[in-house]
């Protein structure tokens, strides 16, 4: 006979691991409590502990996204004031040369 799979919420998974992390009780107890094999736990536990570094270092190749983002707009601003300025100019020119013929 088979047995039935258990699909668990990412919100039971992650009050199962806090409570593992804090190691208040053992790993057998939780298991208990939260009517799972142990092996469950520890499996879970040990995904949070191996992706935890992965998300400082998304964090920061965020961070290096906006900072990359924010100086292209400072970038495009500059360019902008400078290409407005040189169409003025140019059209002010244009206007003079007009007027002379």
């Amino acid at each position: 006979m088979r047995s039935i799979r258990n699909k668990y919420s990412a919100e039971f998974k992650a009050k199962v691991v806090l409570e593992a992390l804090s190691q208040d009780k053992t790993t057998a107890e939780i298991a208990s409590k939260y009517q799972i094999h142990p092996t469950q736990v520890r499996k879970w536990k040990r995904m949070v502990l191996d992706s935890l570094p992965l998300l400082f270092k998304e964090n920061n190749q965020q961070n290096e996204k906006d900072r990359l983002i924010e100086e292209l707009y400072r970038e495009i601003g500059k360019l902008k004031v400078e290409l407005d300025w040189i169409l003025k100019k140019d059209f002010k020119h244009f206007l003079i040369k007009g007027k002379g013929r």
